[in-house]
């Protein structure tokens, strides 16, 4: 039974160069193909986090001037955090802050709503209606 064990043991092989060489090549095929889209969804969700930032400040305007009694007005965010109708908003495309508090604006008219989101250096989304925003209308630095 030793000699039979020893034999199987002798005629076993291992891989070759070119079976691992495949296996790079493939490896390296689906990657190349799997980055850019996983880079595609990290931007998408990114777009999709901002558009729902807008609609938030726009929630919170709307219930800050229904407790007013009014039924247009402007606020900055950092008012709308201040007043307590919206904790802090963080901005997802920065990871060190948030939105500018001051130039970042929600403005309710009649039948009309305006929503401008800065951060940094960069104006991600300035456009009426909120809820009618789309992924393009949401520009990321």
């Amino acid at each position: 039974m030793l000699k039979k064990l020893n034999h199987v043991l002798k005629n076993q092989r291992g891989l070759t160069l070119v079976e691992l060489l495949a296996v790079v090549v493939i490896l390296g095929i689906i990657s190349a193909i799997a980055i850019p889209s996983i880079g595609g969804l990290i931007n998408n969700s990114k777009k999709d986090a901002h558009i729902g930032n807008a609609q938030m400040m726009v929630n919170a305007a709307k219930m800050a001037l229904s407790a007013d009694g009014n039924t247009e007005g402007t606020f900055t965010l950092d008012t709308l955090v201040k007043d307590g109708y919206l904790e802090e908003v963080k901005n997802p495309s920065n990871k060190d802050g948030g939105y500018d508090k001051t130039n970042s604006v929600v403005n309710i008219g009649k039948g009309s709503n305006k929503v401008t989101l800065i951060g940094g250096q960069t104006t991600y989304i300035n456009g009426e209606d909120p809820f009618e925003i789309a992924r393009k209308d949401v520009k990321l630095p």
